[in-house]
Protein backbone atom coordinates (compact mmCIF):
# COMPACT_ATOMS: atom_id res chain seq x y z
CA UNK A 1 0.00 0.00 0.00
CA UNK A 2 2.68 2.19 0.77
CA UNK A 3 4.89 1.93 -2.46
CA UNK A 4 1.00 2.36 -4.33
CA UNK A 5 1.10 5.51 -2.38
CA UNK A 6 4.47 6.76 -3.60
CA UNK A 7 3.85 5.70 -6.88
CA UNK A 8 0.43 7.77 -7.51
CA UNK A 9 2.95 10.47 -6.07
CA UNK A 10 5.35 10.10 -8.60
CA UNK A 11 2.81 10.24 -11.22
CA UNK A 12 1.15 13.19 -9.94
CA UNK A 13 4.57 14.78 -10.03
CA UNK A 14 5.47 14.15 -13.36
CA UNK A 15 2.04 15.01 -14.72
CA UNK A 16 2.30 18.71 -13.29
CA UNK A 17 5.81 19.13 -14.54
CA UNK A 18 5.03 17.39 -18.29
CA UNK A 19 1.47 20.25 -18.23
CA UNK A 20 3.54 23.46 -17.23
CA UNK A 21 6.04 22.44 -19.67
CA UNK A 22 3.24 22.14 -22.01
CA UNK A 23 1.35 25.36 -21.50
CA UNK A 24 4.77 27.11 -20.96
CA UNK A 25 5.91 26.12 -24.58
CA UNK A 26 2.62 27.45 -25.67
CA UNK A 27 2.71 30.74 -24.25
CA UNK A 28 6.32 30.87 -25.34
CA UNK A 29 5.50 29.94 -29.28
CA UNK A 30 2.69 32.66 -29.08
CA UNK A 31 3.49 35.57 -31.34
CA UNK A 32 3.48 38.47 -29.18
CA UNK A 33 4.56 41.38 -31.78
CA UNK A 34 2.16 43.91 -32.76
CA UNK A 35 0.95 41.96 -35.74
CA UNK A 36 0.62 38.99 -33.37
CA UNK A 37 -1.34 41.05 -30.80
CA UNK A 38 -3.79 43.38 -33.54
CA UNK A 39 -4.69 39.72 -35.29
CA UNK A 40 -6.18 37.87 -31.90
CA UNK A 41 -8.28 41.09 -31.64
CA UNK A 42 -11.15 40.70 -33.13
CA UNK A 43 -11.79 44.66 -33.14
CA UNK A 44 -8.46 45.37 -35.13
CA UNK A 45 -9.14 43.23 -37.87
CA UNK A 46 -9.98 45.64 -40.14
CA UNK A 47 -6.23 47.15 -39.31
CA UNK A 48 -4.87 43.48 -39.81
CA UNK A 49 -6.83 43.21 -43.32
CA UNK A 50 -5.17 46.67 -44.53
CA UNK A 51 -1.33 45.65 -42.87
CA UNK A 52 -1.80 42.62 -45.51
CA UNK A 53 -2.79 44.81 -48.23
CA UNK A 54 -0.33 47.79 -47.49
CA UNK A 55 2.29 44.89 -47.19
CA UNK A 56 3.53 45.83 -43.39
CA UNK A 57 2.52 43.02 -41.66
CA UNK A 58 6.26 41.35 -41.72
CA UNK A 59 7.31 45.00 -40.42
CA UNK A 60 5.47 45.13 -37.31
CA UNK A 61 6.23 41.37 -36.89
CA UNK A 62 9.92 42.18 -37.22
CA UNK A 63 12.56 42.78 -34.46
CA UNK A 64 12.52 46.69 -34.38
CA UNK A 65 10.72 49.14 -31.57
CA UNK A 66 7.19 50.48 -32.57
CA UNK A 67 4.46 52.15 -31.22
CA UNK A 68 1.38 51.76 -33.14
CA UNK A 69 -1.83 53.48 -32.99
CA UNK A 70 -4.20 51.07 -33.75
CA UNK A 71 -7.92 52.36 -35.28
CA UNK A 72 -10.58 49.81 -34.39
CA UNK A 73 -12.96 48.59 -37.03
CA UNK A 74 -15.59 51.19 -36.32
CA UNK A 75 -12.73 53.96 -37.05
CA UNK A 76 -11.80 51.90 -40.60
CA UNK A 77 -15.59 52.31 -41.81
CA UNK A 78 -15.74 55.70 -40.70
CA UNK A 79 -12.95 56.67 -42.47
CA UNK A 80 -13.79 54.52 -45.69
CA UNK A 81 -17.72 56.53 -45.67
CA UNK A 82 -16.05 59.46 -45.41
CA UNK A 83 -13.59 58.97 -48.35
CA UNK A 84 -15.61 57.49 -50.35
CA UNK A 85 -14.39 54.04 -50.59
CA UNK A 86 -16.56 50.86 -50.98
CA UNK A 87 -14.08 48.73 -48.70
CA UNK A 88 -10.59 48.38 -47.84
CA UNK A 89 -9.52 46.77 -51.60
CA UNK A 90 -10.68 50.40 -52.89
CA UNK A 91 -7.94 52.26 -51.23
CA UNK A 92 -4.93 52.70 -53.38
CA UNK A 93 -2.24 50.97 -51.92
CA UNK A 94 0.40 53.80 -52.30
CA UNK A 95 -1.97 55.74 -50.20
CA UNK A 96 -3.33 52.89 -47.73
CA UNK A 97 0.46 52.52 -46.84
CA UNK A 98 1.50 55.73 -45.98
CA UNK A 99 -2.01 56.57 -43.83
CA UNK A 100 -0.67 52.90 -41.81
CA UNK A 101 2.35 54.43 -41.78
CA UNK A 102 0.93 57.64 -40.37
CA UNK A 103 0.03 55.57 -37.17
CA UNK A 104 3.27 54.20 -36.61
CA UNK A 105 6.31 55.95 -34.17
CA UNK A 106 10.15 54.76 -34.21
CA UNK A 107 10.46 53.53 -30.34
CA UNK A 108 8.24 52.14 -27.58
CA UNK A 109 6.67 55.05 -26.29
CA UNK A 110 3.71 54.31 -23.34
CA UNK A 111 1.08 56.83 -22.82
CA UNK A 112 2.35 58.64 -19.72
CA UNK A 113 5.66 59.27 -22.06
CA UNK A 114 3.60 61.10 -24.29
CA UNK A 115 3.70 64.59 -24.14
CA UNK A 116 1.84 68.09 -26.05
CA UNK A 117 4.08 68.15 -29.02
CA UNK A 118 4.86 66.89 -31.86
CA UNK A 119 6.54 63.73 -32.88
CA UNK A 120 7.50 61.77 -35.92
CA UNK A 121 5.21 59.15 -37.73
CA UNK A 122 7.05 56.67 -40.41
CA UNK A 123 5.29 58.02 -43.04
CA UNK A 124 7.11 60.41 -45.48
CA UNK A 125 6.09 63.84 -47.53
CA UNK A 126 5.54 62.50 -51.32
CA UNK A 127 5.72 58.77 -50.26
CA UNK A 128 9.27 57.98 -51.02
CA UNK A 129 11.39 56.92 -48.79
CA UNK A 130 13.83 60.31 -48.98
CA UNK A 131 11.08 62.32 -48.02
CA UNK A 132 10.75 64.54 -44.95
CA UNK A 133 8.80 61.90 -42.20
CA UNK A 134 5.35 63.76 -41.49
CA UNK A 135 4.89 65.32 -38.05
CA UNK A 136 1.91 64.33 -35.82
CA UNK A 137 0.35 66.51 -32.82
CA UNK A 138 0.08 65.33 -29.91
CA UNK A 139 -2.04 66.96 -27.21
CA UNK A 140 -2.60 65.54 -23.80
CA UNK A 141 -4.19 68.34 -22.29
CA UNK A 142 -7.48 65.56 -21.59
CA UNK A 143 -6.57 62.05 -22.09
CA UNK A 144 -4.21 61.66 -25.90
CA UNK A 145 -5.58 63.19 -28.96
CA UNK A 146 -4.09 63.01 -31.94
CA UNK A 147 -3.28 65.74 -34.70
CA UNK A 148 -6.84 67.22 -33.35
CA UNK A 149 -8.66 64.07 -34.73
CA UNK A 150 -8.46 60.57 -32.80
CA UNK A 151 -7.74 60.04 -29.50
CA UNK A 152 -6.89 56.76 -27.60
CA UNK A 153 -9.40 54.88 -26.16
CA UNK A 154 -7.06 51.99 -24.81
CA UNK A 155 -3.80 52.64 -24.08
CA UNK A 156 -0.76 50.65 -23.23
CA UNK A 157 -1.01 47.16 -24.74
CA UNK A 158 2.48 45.76 -24.45
CA UNK A 159 3.66 43.69 -27.42
CA UNK A 160 7.59 42.20 -27.23
CA UNK A 161 8.66 45.09 -30.04
CA UNK A 162 6.51 47.76 -28.76
CA UNK A 163 2.89 49.37 -27.50
CA UNK A 164 -0.03 49.51 -29.57
CA UNK A 165 -2.30 52.06 -28.31
CA UNK A 166 -6.25 51.62 -29.49
CA UNK A 167 -7.44 54.96 -30.90
CA UNK A 168 -10.92 56.18 -31.90
CA UNK A 169 -10.60 57.36 -35.22
CA UNK A 170 -7.81 56.74 -38.52
CA UNK A 171 -5.67 59.55 -38.75
CA UNK A 172 -5.39 60.51 -42.09
CA UNK A 173 -2.41 62.20 -44.01
CA UNK A 174 -2.13 66.11 -42.23
CA UNK A 175 -1.92 69.40 -44.62
CA UNK A 176 -1.12 72.21 -43.01
CA UNK A 177 -4.35 73.08 -41.83
CA UNK A 178 -4.76 69.90 -39.80
CA UNK A 179 -1.75 71.53 -37.77
CA UNK A 180 -2.93 75.06 -37.67
CA UNK A 181 -6.27 73.48 -36.46
CA UNK A 182 -4.94 70.48 -33.99
CA UNK A 183 -1.75 72.94 -32.16
CA UNK A 184 -3.54 75.23 -29.64
CA UNK A 185 -0.59 77.29 -30.39
CA UNK A 186 -2.02 78.51 -33.33
CA UNK A 187 -5.62 79.38 -32.34
CA UNK A 188 -5.74 82.62 -33.81
CA UNK A 189 -4.03 81.67 -36.89
CA UNK A 190 -7.01 79.44 -37.02
CA UNK A 191 -9.23 81.82 -36.52
CA UNK A 192 -7.76 84.74 -38.86
CA UNK A 193 -7.89 81.86 -41.76
CA UNK A 194 -11.82 80.80 -40.88
CA UNK A 195 -13.36 83.96 -39.68
CA UNK A 196 -16.64 84.62 -41.12
CA UNK A 197 -17.59 86.93 -42.80
CA UNK A 198 -17.43 87.95 -46.53
CA UNK A 199 -13.75 86.22 -46.83
CA UNK A 200 -11.63 87.70 -49.70
CA UNK A 201 -9.44 84.19 -50.38
CA UNK A 202 -10.88 80.92 -48.87
CA UNK A 203 -7.66 79.95 -46.98
CA UNK A 204 -9.03 76.35 -45.63
CA UNK A 205 -9.59 74.87 -48.98
CA UNK A 206 -6.57 76.86 -50.32
CA UNK A 207 -4.03 75.03 -47.93
CA UNK A 208 -5.81 72.09 -47.56
CA UNK A 209 -4.94 71.72 -51.61
CA UNK A 210 -2.13 69.40 -52.79
CA UNK A 211 0.11 72.35 -52.52
CA UNK A 212 2.77 71.92 -51.89
CA UNK A 213 2.89 74.89 -49.46
CA UNK A 214 5.55 76.57 -46.84
CA UNK A 215 3.63 78.29 -44.54
CA UNK A 216 5.10 80.54 -41.45
CA UNK A 217 2.97 80.20 -38.78
CA UNK A 218 2.63 83.00 -35.91
CA UNK A 219 1.74 81.90 -32.99
CA UNK A 220 -0.80 83.40 -30.70
CA UNK A 221 1.69 85.85 -28.93
CA UNK A 222 2.65 86.63 -32.00
CA UNK A 223 -0.88 88.06 -33.40
CA UNK A 224 -1.49 89.31 -29.82
CA UNK A 225 1.70 91.58 -30.06
CA UNK A 226 0.06 92.45 -33.94
CA UNK A 227 -3.01 94.13 -32.18
CA UNK A 228 -0.86 95.77 -29.27
CA UNK A 229 1.26 97.56 -32.60
CA UNK A 230 -1.67 98.30 -34.49
CA UNK A 231 -4.13 99.28 -31.57
CA UNK A 232 -6.52 97.07 -32.51
CA UNK A 233 -8.70 95.44 -29.68
CA UNK A 234 -9.19 91.95 -31.21
CA UNK A 235 -8.94 90.37 -34.85
CA UNK A 236 -12.23 91.29 -35.76
CA UNK A 237 -11.19 94.73 -35.62
CA UNK A 238 -8.89 94.29 -38.74
CA UNK A 239 -10.41 95.02 -42.23
CA UNK A 240 -10.32 91.48 -44.75
CA UNK A 241 -8.74 93.70 -46.60
CA UNK A 242 -5.76 94.20 -44.58
CA UNK A 243 -5.71 90.56 -43.38
CA UNK A 244 -5.92 88.89 -46.77
CA UNK A 245 -2.54 90.09 -48.27
CA UNK A 246 -1.17 89.78 -44.47
CA UNK A 247 -1.81 85.67 -44.37
CA UNK A 248 -0.50 85.67 -48.22
CA UNK A 249 2.18 87.54 -46.96
CA UNK A 250 3.24 84.25 -44.77
CA UNK A 251 3.02 81.46 -47.27
CA UNK A 252 5.43 80.50 -50.37
CA UNK A 253 5.05 77.93 -52.74
CA UNK A 254 7.25 74.56 -52.38
CA UNK A 255 8.30 72.55 -49.53
CA UNK A 256 10.93 74.30 -47.89
CA UNK A 257 13.27 72.88 -45.24
CA UNK A 258 15.28 74.34 -42.62
CA UNK A 259 18.31 72.69 -44.57
CA UNK A 260 17.55 74.21 -47.71
CA UNK A 261 18.34 77.53 -46.36
CA UNK A 262 21.60 79.50 -46.70
CA UNK A 263 23.23 78.60 -44.07
CA UNK A 264 25.60 81.75 -42.19
CA UNK A 265 23.24 83.95 -44.71
CA UNK A 266 20.30 85.10 -46.42
CA UNK A 267 17.56 83.69 -48.38
CA UNK A 268 14.98 85.62 -50.03
CA UNK A 269 11.19 84.00 -49.84
CA UNK A 270 8.76 84.96 -52.37
CA UNK A 271 5.45 84.72 -50.77
CA UNK A 272 1.92 84.24 -52.69
CA UNK A 273 1.16 87.87 -51.72
CA UNK A 274 3.91 88.66 -54.13
CA UNK A 275 6.36 90.30 -51.92
CA UNK A 276 9.45 88.86 -50.44
CA UNK A 277 11.17 88.49 -47.25
CA UNK A 278 14.53 87.58 -46.13
CA UNK A 279 15.66 85.07 -43.77
CA UNK A 280 18.90 84.90 -42.03
CA UNK A 281 20.78 82.18 -40.60
CA UNK A 282 21.86 81.98 -37.91
CA UNK A 283 19.54 83.63 -35.46
CA UNK A 284 19.93 86.20 -32.87
CA UNK A 285 18.83 86.48 -29.36
CA UNK A 286 17.00 82.71 -29.19
CA UNK A 287 15.98 82.45 -32.40
CA UNK A 288 16.97 80.09 -35.09
CA UNK A 289 16.91 82.14 -37.68
CA UNK A 290 15.96 86.08 -38.02
CA UNK A 291 13.54 87.14 -40.56
CA UNK A 292 13.15 90.77 -42.11
CA UNK A 293 9.97 91.86 -43.74
CA UNK A 294 9.28 94.37 -46.48
CA UNK A 295 7.80 96.82 -43.53
CA UNK A 296 12.01 96.26 -42.33
CA UNK A 297 10.31 94.75 -38.97
CA UNK A 298 12.41 91.70 -37.71
CA UNK A 299 10.61 88.91 -36.27
CA UNK A 300 12.32 85.12 -35.82
CA UNK A 301 11.58 82.14 -36.55
CA UNK A 302 11.03 79.42 -33.53
CA UNK A 303 10.30 75.84 -34.71
CA UNK A 304 10.90 74.60 -37.96
CA UNK A 305 9.80 71.55 -40.38
CA UNK A 306 6.77 71.12 -38.50
CA UNK A 307 5.69 68.42 -41.90
CA UNK A 308 2.18 67.68 -43.30
CA UNK A 309 1.45 66.13 -46.50
CA UNK A 310 1.06 69.11 -48.44
CA UNK A 311 3.84 71.42 -46.93
CA UNK A 312 5.53 72.30 -44.33
CA UNK A 313 5.27 74.67 -41.14
CA UNK A 314 8.17 76.79 -39.70
CA UNK A 315 6.79 79.19 -36.56
CA UNK A 316 6.79 82.74 -36.15
CA UNK A 317 7.31 84.73 -32.92
CA UNK A 318 6.18 87.95 -34.52
CA UNK A 319 3.69 88.45 -37.53
CA UNK A 320 5.26 89.69 -40.65
CA UNK A 321 3.98 92.10 -42.97
CA UNK A 322 4.48 93.35 -46.30
CA UNK A 323 5.36 96.88 -47.48
CA UNK A 324 2.69 99.11 -48.55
Amino acid sequence: MKKLNLLKTAFVAIFTVVAFSCSDDDSSSQNNTIAGIASRNPNLSSLVAALERAELTSTLNGSGSFTVFAPTNAAFTAFLNANGFANLEAVPVPVLKQILLNHVVSGSVQSSQLQTGYIKTLATYGGTTSGNTLSMYVNTASGVRLNGVSSVSTPNIIASNGVVHVVDAVIGLPTVVTFATADPTFNILEAALTREGDNITDFVTVLSGSGPFTVFAPTDGAFGNLLTELGAPSLAAIPESTLDPVLKYHVASGNVLSSALTPNGNTTVTTLQGQTFTITLPGTGGNIANVTDAANRASGIVAVDVQAANGVIHVLNKVILPGS
